[in-house]
């Protein structure tokens, strides 16, 4: 009789044997082959890798006339278990030209985080520390009249304060503050207006539940830094610091850790947006480069968290493709947020069911962000998607 194992659950099988607890390690580093993509590597580079992936028994894919030097960038695919890659490191370290150093070093660190696979954590500004040993969700309160899905609106203070304390009994670790609706096509409020709405809910949330976690979903950084003194904890900022050039400073002088999530134009014109050779390598490129520009500041990775936008500036497909490829941004070594409940995307691959039906919907997408590695997820519903979670954290043993 022939069984096949689970890749996840291949230390247990091995363990089952009867191995040696210490050959374990040597046996996982042999066992799984771990896609790597280099984009915008020198073609003699390339070259080599091809040569040296397949001298450490693995190999590695290139582009039809990398052999001739036919274009002067390429992408390529390296293909091997992390043993091999080991062995191709060491010859990389021999190899200071072509850029070489740059791939060794990258991919030197990707390999040390796949041995190690860090605990990954955020750190808020008041010292407390999100670790995320689970999956961490985050409850979604609009202080708006016109977001997307009417159960989700709260306009009235103690409309609020109520529905918090349920999230937090339900098992939210998170409440997401908006005072501004971001859904397809609608216009923006002014300033004054979002603070008005957001500013005296965070201040009573803070004194209600003080030990609350508390985000403030907005790109305004003067809001932002109001929030933060009202008793905010987390930025969300959907544009990643682009809409308002003062975010990035706001962001470093008061130690808020900021989600930075991927959108094209505003809202009211991202879906006209949409058009993208590669949209899961685009996001992931452009959400690592706005992370480096908080790195460059000196601002650590556990003050970052990435979020690839569902429905900001996508289509049906693109979002599906997103979720799919969820792994890609995971493995960058930030915290990721996957904010999916109730949208759009799920309504159509449902039939065109209505936001008030598309819970069980969000729930495949919070359990597909688990399956994943994402440490977040923003949902409306708090109680069926936390059973649901940990529902599946239990099967996997997480």
């Amino acid at each position: 009789m022939l069984l096949k194992i689970n890749q996840e659950l291949l230390g247990e099988a091995m363990a089952s044997i009867g191995a040696h607890p210490g050959s374990l390690p040597i046996f996982a580093h042999k066992a799984q082959i771990i896609p790597y993509k280099l984009l915008g590597v020198r073609t003699p580079a390339a070259n080599i890798l091809k040569q040296e992936m397949l001298a450490a028994g693995g190999d590695a894919v290139v582009p039809t006339g990398c052999i001739v030097n036919s274009d002067k960038y390429v992408d390529v695919l390296l293909l091997g278990t992390l043993k091999q890659y080991k062995l191709l490191l060491k010859k990389l370290e021999l190899m200071q030209y072509f850029g070489l150093k740059q791939v060794a070093q990258e991919l030197g660190a990707a390999i040390a985080a796949a041995l190690q696979k860090p605990l990954l954590q955020t750190t808020l500004a008041d010292g407390r520390v999100l670790t995320y040993d689970k999956m961490c969700v985050m409850g979604i309160l609009n202080i708006t009249p016109d977001s997307f899905y009417a159960g989700s609106r709260v306009p009235e203070l103690d409309d609020v304060l109520n529905r918090a304390g349920l999230m937090l009994e339900q098992g939210a670790q998170i409440l997401d503050i908006g005072g501004e609706s971001t859904r397809p096509g609608s216009d923006s409020v002014d300033g004054d207006e979002e603070r008005r709405r957001v500013l005296p809910v965070l201040e009573a949330l803070r004194k209600a539940y003080p030990e609350a976690v508390l985000s403030v979903d907005t790109y305004r950084a003067d809001t932002a830094e109001a929030a933060i003194n009202a008793g905010a904890d987390i930025i969300n900022d959907i544009s990643a610091m682009e809409a308002d050039e003062r975010m990035l400073e706001v962001a470093v002088r008061t130690k808020a850790p900021i989600i930075l999530m991927h959108m094209r134009g505003t809202p009211k014109n991202m879906q006209q947006n949409c058009q993208y050779q590669d949209v899961v390598q685009e996001v992931a490129v452009y959400l690592a480069e706005r992370a480096q520009l908080l790195r460059e500041q000196g601002v650590g990775k556990d003050k970052i968290i990435l979020d690839p936008g569902i429905g900001f500036a996508k289509n049906v497909e693109q979002n599906l493709r997103l979720m799919r490829d969820l792994h890609v941004l995971t493995s960058f070594g930030y915290p990721v947020l996957l904010a999916a409940s109730r949208k759009s995307t799920i309504g159509a691959v449902l039939g065109g069911v209505p936001a008030e039906e598309r819970l069980e919907g969000t729930i495949a997408t919070s359990l597909q962000a688990v399956y994943a590695g994402a440490q977040l997820v923003r949902v409306h519903d708090v109680l069926p998607n936390v059973r649901a979670i940990r529902m599946l954290e239990g099967i996997l043993h997480k």
